[in-house]
């Protein structure tokens, strides 16, 4: 429990100190006209309350993201403690931030446009593939989630009970969320799901300090507690836990909030202040889990009833054990409700990041038609491939875009004269984790574990020296 209290105290202290000196990093210009304003054109460029901003920006980065994830991490042990806030202060809030600000500093661009420009011309046509993949995978895996979870608690009603019926209603919202101006079904309806996701977390947080149960402490945190042999604490940990410490996706999603961002004083409270919300949140859930059911061969085996793991099964367990009926319908929001926001705004970005590439404006509603039916297609597409296969590409496609966009970020600090220390760390060491994770992980290249980190680690420090030379030829 001290060490639970202590991580979400450090999370709060790093907004406060560490989102202070990001801010101050990047050299905020409140006098500065902000895409809002002078892109306007009433479909994704709208000027938006803060508070709203915030709420959209924490759902549309948390999704279930860092519930699931965090359930799945702290079988782990407490160094998922460790990697929530060490990765969110230094890492995921950092990533957000300068990626938002960055964004809102070009007008807007989408992340593809923000990377090429820093990285070079052939970077931003394979980020324009990487992005488009990415957020249409995750589109696709959030129609399948919520529509199974659907059949399942309607499998009495009839039709109604068909995972297809409900994939098919998602899809149907999707294409409307998608077209639609931001302020239509986004603007109304995330900041009210936002505030139920909040509701939920605060109330596990009650339920954590009013329940007995065991909790992990600090003492533990470097010794592997997963229940499956083989599954070493690096890299697996960092790519289990991605929403709630470092997550490419979120990347995609601040320059879709940066068209919509009042003022550049704003954007440590919705960036960096939306990534800091996400991981107390993680670490709520990650505390929760491990609580309610007592230890981490326990939470293996009450996730996993049908011998595949189901985190979604301890979320709804937590809120009817801890919150009663309320929490049942909080659950439903939170393990329906946020998947589905997630998804429709994967597919609004994905179709912002391709009228970058084509420069075909979306005043029109026929303009966004044109773009958004291939991605809806490509999507209808993966529904009928393997949810096991589709959810291990997108974790590793997920990481793997925070590896660029730190990079790029890092580069940009750097052709600013600013101190781009703060963006070359986690950059060097996501880059040593996902390149590790796809040589060992079985959708990789399946290579024995040292082998693999070893090469992890030359992939990274041949970067780093790239990295130093350019900086050298600058200088």
């Amino acid at each position: 429990m001290i060490t639970f209290c202590v991580a979400l105290l450090a999370l709060v202290l790093g907004y406060t100190l560490y989102g202070a000196f990001i801010e101050k990093v990047f050299g905020v210009d409140e006098h500065r006209k902000t895409p809002c304003y002078t892109e306007q054109d009433g479909v994704d460029y709208i000027p938006m309350p803060t508070w709203k901003v915030y709420l959209i920006q924490f759902l549309n980065i948390a999704g279930t993201g860092p519930i699931f994830g965090a359930i799945m991490g702290i079988l782990y042990g407490p160094a998922a403690y460790l990697w929530i806030v060490f990765g969110c202060i230094f890492g995921g809030a950092v990533h957000d931030y300068l990626s938002g600000m960055i964004s809102l500093r070009k007008k807007g661009a989408s992340l593809p446009e923000l990377v090429g420009d820093e990285l070079g011309a052939g970077v931003r046509r394979v980020m324009r593939i990487f992005s488009l993949v990415l957020l249409v995978l995750v589109g696709a895996v959030f129609v399948t989630t919520p529509a199974g979870l659907l059949a399942t608690m309607t499998a009495e009603w009839g039709v109604l009970g068909s995972s297809d019926y409900w994939a098919l209603f998602i899809f149907v919202y999707y294409i409307f969320a998608t077209l639609l101006p931001i302020d239509t079904i986004i603007g109304r309806l995330y900041p009210l799901f936002g505030v139920a996701l909040l509701v939920m977390a605060v109330g596990v947080f009650y339920g954590i300090f009013t329940h007995p149960g065991w909790m992990p402490e600090i003492n533990e945190a470097f010794a592997n507690h997963h229940p499956k042999e083989g599954l070493s604490i690096f890299p697996m940990l960092f790519i289990s836990i991605a929403c709630g410490a470092v997550s490419g996706f979120h990347a995609t999603q601040s320059p879709m909030m940066a068209r919509c961002l009042k003022n550049e004083k704003l954007g440590r409270r919705v960036f960096y202040g939306a990534m800091i919300t996400e991981g107390a949140v993680a670490l709520i859930w990650a505390a929760a889990a491990i609580k309610f059911t007592g230890g981490y061969e326990q939470l293996m085996a009450q996730m996993s009833p049908e011998g595949k793991s189901n985190p979604a099964v301890i979320v709804n367990a937590i809120c009817q054990g801890w919150l009663g009926p309320v929490g049942a319908i909080l659950a439903i929001l939170g393990v329906v409700a946020a998947p589905i926001t997630s998804g429709d705004t994967a597919f609004r970005s994905a179709r912002l990041i391709a009228s970058d590439v084509f420069h075909l404006r979306q005043d029109a509603i026929w303009r966004r038609l044109l773009l958004a039916i291939p991605l809806f297609a490509i999507a209808a597409g993966l529904k009928f491939v393997n949810f096991d296969i589709l959810w291990r590409y997108f974790a590793w496609f997920n990481q793997t875009l925070s590896v660029f966009t730190l990079w790029a970020v890092t580069v940009w600090l750097a052709r600013n004269h600013k101190n781009y220390y703060v963006a070359l760390v986690p950059a060097l060491f996501m880059t040593c984790v996902c390149s590790s994770y796809i040589l060992v992980a079985p959708e990789g290249f399946q290579l024995p574990y040292i082998l693999s980190c070893v090469l992890g680690v030359i992939i990274t420090l041949t970067l780093g020296g790239m990295f130093v030379r350019w900086r050298c030829n600058q200088n």
